[in-house]
Formats: C-alpha cells, sequence, structure tokens
C-alpha cells in the first residue's frame, strides 16, 4: 500500500511540474502561481522522501 501512496505522490508531483512548466512559457508568468507550484512540488517530495 505505502507504494501506491508514493506512486500517486510521484504522479501529482510529475502534474506539479507539468503545471509550472507551463506557466513559466506562458507570455506573461504569474509569479505569484509560480511560487504556489514550487511550494507544492516541495511538500510532496519532502513527503516522498519520508518514505
Amino acid at each position: 500500500m505505502e507504494s501506491s501512496h508514493v506512486h500517486a505522490l510521484q504522479a501529482k508531483h510529475q502534474g506539479l511540474e507539468k503545471r509550472l512548466h507551463e506557466e513559466m512559457n506562458r507570455p506573461s508568468p504569474d509569479s505569484a502561481k509560480i511560487q504556489e507550484l514550487k511550494k507544492a512540488k516541495l511538500r510532496i517530495k519532502e513527503e516522498i522522501a519520508l518514505h
């Protein structure tokens, strides 16, 4: 079960990475949104590291 949890976290992390990449490549990126996405990615990365 723990393995599926880690896989779910990794999938969520990848989704955030994709959204971050899309936001950064927009003509006028929203810096607040970029910071929010980066913080969310970091929280997930830390949770993955705990498992």
